[in-house]
């Protein structure tokens, strides 16, 4: 029924010395996006990084923290950057757990200023830039570390990706340590007009994204054996259909069997190169807003998940539900982003059953979410964002990427037509 067939290998145009000659040019193009850089090394001169970003991959590698340090991965690739790794000393997980428990009920608010039994970092120089980019409001203790970082940083911001509308109460003793920046985001749409009332200054909102150049399944899309893969948080009516379906061997269906987000990594770069592994080989991808399994989290507040960021940009067919919020048709505005599915899984076969059946078109919508992705949904946009706000001039190295996934999407588009 939903058996991937050896053609689609073949989906992606043009003859095999056209498609080398191509490959050997965009391998070129991307070498050529740290070239400055590297001659500047080689020569015995390092740039002056203008950047500084804290980051907490030393002592934090749950697997929902992974995109997280992609992103500053792509950072580091596009500008001049110190990446400074903050160091857990002895006792560090303990005195971590017990300051975040006591702040909730720190009256004189200054525990959230305090270091969590992280190493100090002394700064030798001055940046343009002081970068904070946070899973959550309480990854801000890293910050903690830095010693005078405001009189080294001629600006500040502070990204913080998830922060609910309804947790904002009980973080009261949190949110004034994000005044000491300068700007602040968070990919939570709906909470930027709360948090601006809160810290009486405009807020931004920024949604996540991917490493487009990492996931994209071009220039040679490979056989997708996988007929359905899902990943993180589901709906249970829609995952108990594609067990029965696996369950009669009328599908291929890959999905976690354990509480996978919050699990430790042996390696970011790895874990993101797997699943983008899995993604780019998958046909269908589920998707869901964010934390759609806990509501009393949400309070029915809808939020734009990663996931589908990844399945887009591996050109996977997006199947499940698409979030009910602006942020969503502003990220995603073309048809059939997503393939709708009800949340109690009722239509499952029948909407994979009809997609089987029109192998055109499920190669069209595969294609499309991957031009999409490489044109808007790479981490190079946001930190451009970032970058406008900031007041700091692109460097070479972003509009070289930025001129290459573009490139890129078009040479797809042209292959198509």
């Amino acid at each position: 029924m939903l058996l991937p067939t050896a053609r689609a290998a073949a989906q992606f145009a043009g003859s095999r010395p056209a498609k080398r000659r191509w490959v050997w040019t965009w391998k070129m193009e991307l070498k050529s996006i740290n070239a400055c850089q590297k001659d500047s090394v080689a020569s015995g001169h390092r740039p002056r990084p203008r950047i500084l970003v804290p980051s907490g991959r030393c002592c934090r590698k749950k697997v929902f923290h992974c995109g997280h340090y992609e992103s500053q991965d792509v950072l580091c690739e596009i500008d001049d950057v110190d990446l400074v790794c903050v160091d857990p000393s002895i006792g560090y997980e303990t005195r971590e757990l017990w300051q975040r428990r006591l702040i909730h009920r720190d009256v004189t608010k200054t525990l959230v200023f305090a270091n969590p039994g992280l190493r100090k970092v002394r700064l030798r120089q001055e940046y343009d830039l002081f970068l904070v980019r946070c899973q959550t409001i309480k990854d801000l203790l890293d910050v903690n570390a830095i010693e005078g970082w405001k009189d080294y940083c001629r600006t500040s911001v502070c990204w913080i990706d998830e922060l609910w509308l309804a947790s904002l109460p009980e973080l009261k003793y949190w949110l004034h340590a994000l005044a000491r920046f300068d700007h602040v985001f968070t990919s939570c749409s709906g909470t930027v007009a709360a948090l601006a009332d809160i810290l009486g200054r405009p807020c931004y909102w920024l949604p996540g994204a991917v490493d487009a150049l990492r996931f994209t399944p071009y220039p040679f899309p490979p056989t997708r054996v996988i007929d359905v893969y899902s990943i993180g948080r589901r709906c249970e009516g829609i995952h108990q259909r594609l067990l029965q379906a696996a369950k009669h061997r009328e599908m291929f269906y890959v999905y976690d069997t354990s509480k996978g987000s919050l699990a430790d990594v042996l390696d970011h770069r790895q874990h993101r190169d797997h699943l983008a592994n899995m993604t780019m080989r998958s046909r269908y991808f589920v998707v869901a807003p964010g934390k759609v399994d806990v509501p009393t989290e949400t309070q029915g507040q809808v939020e734009v998940g990663h996931r589908y960021c990844e399945g887009a940009a591996a050109g996977a067919v997006m199947i499940g539900q698409t979030p009910k919020c602006k942020a969503f048709h502003h990220m995603f505005p073309w048809p059939d982003a997503v393939i709708e599915i009800q949340p109690d899984g009722s239509d499952t076969l029948d909407v994979l059953d009809k997609l089987g059946s029109q192998p055109e078109h499920v190669s069209a919508l595969s294609r499309r979410n991957t031009i999409e992705a490489l044109r808007r949904h790479d981490w190079v946009y946001r930190w451009r964002e970032i970058f406008g706000v900031s007041g700091l001039v692109l460097s070479p190295q972003m509009l070289a990427r930025e001129s290459l996934l573009q490139e890129l999407a078009t040479t797809i588009e042209n292959q198509a037509t």
